[in-house]
């Protein structure tokens, strides 16, 4: 399994590339504010063809680049019907403070041309790869985790958008957040998953459950649980 990423724009969200080897075909996982360039150049550098882009919620820190790049590449994009409206409406789904400083930007065009929803979808095959989809809202309505099971020596996958960070977890005082829902969805769905399962978060390092299990202050009452 091939995995290459890079934080985007001044929101730093992480990018990612998935395939099952260089010089094939590839998933593009939250392409964000100004992600088209290095995007580009990581696809270049490995000769990967994307499929799809997924995004693992609305915010636009991790879908602003979304349209750009599957009108490029004339490919779809997946995103829970939950966070649609965000497409849309960009501002809807951020602070008070952040939709001030946002409303001189030209926030229009960034809904892609084809929007597969993940409302009814717990598994998709693309590029070669099969992946869970699980619903961990929390952060947002249509939060979702992309879980690849390990295979061959390497240990489980999980993008986890903002739902869970390294030492942290997402933040629910934004539209359509919940406290309640985020740490149910990371009972249930995260903290289930092995110890060396792979974390890679929608910002900052990567981690693993076992780590976040022992070590993340917003967790470590569940694990005892």
């Amino acid at each position: 399994m091939f995995i290459a990423g890079f934080p985007a724009g001044s929101f730093q969200a992480n990018c990612y590339v998935i395939g099952t080897d260089r010089g094939g075909d590839a998933l593009v996982v939250d392409p964000g504010q100004d992600a088209f360039e290095q995007l580009t150049a990581v696809l270049a550098e490995h000769r990967m063809r994307p499929v799809a882009v997924l995004l693992t919620h609305g915010h636009l820190d991790h879908t602003a680049s979304a349209a750009q790049i599957c009108a490029s590449l004339d490919i779809p994009a997946y995103l829970h019907g939950a966070d649609e409206f965000m497409l849309d409406d960009p501002l809807a789904g951020l602070s008070p403070q952040a939709r001030v400083m946002l409303v001189d930007f030209d926030l229009t065009g960034l809904r892609p041309d084809t929007v597969t929803s993940l409302t009814s979808v717990d598994e998709l095959q693309l590029a070669g790869l099969t992946m869970a989809v699980d619903h961990t809202p929390g952060h947002t309505g249509g939060c979702v985790t992309y879980r690849f099971a390990a295979a061959d020596g390497r240990p489980e996958v999980l993008l986890t958008g903002d739902t869970l960070f390294a030492g942290s977890v997402g933040r629910t005082d934004l539209p359509g957040g919940s406290t309640d829902q985020l740490m149910i969805s990371i009972e249930r769905h995260l903290l289930t998953r092995a110890d060396d399962a792979v974390v890679l978060p929608g910002h900052g390092p990567t981690s693993t459950i076992g780590d976040e299990r022992r070590t993340n202050p917003f967790l470590t009452g569940l694990a005892l649980s």
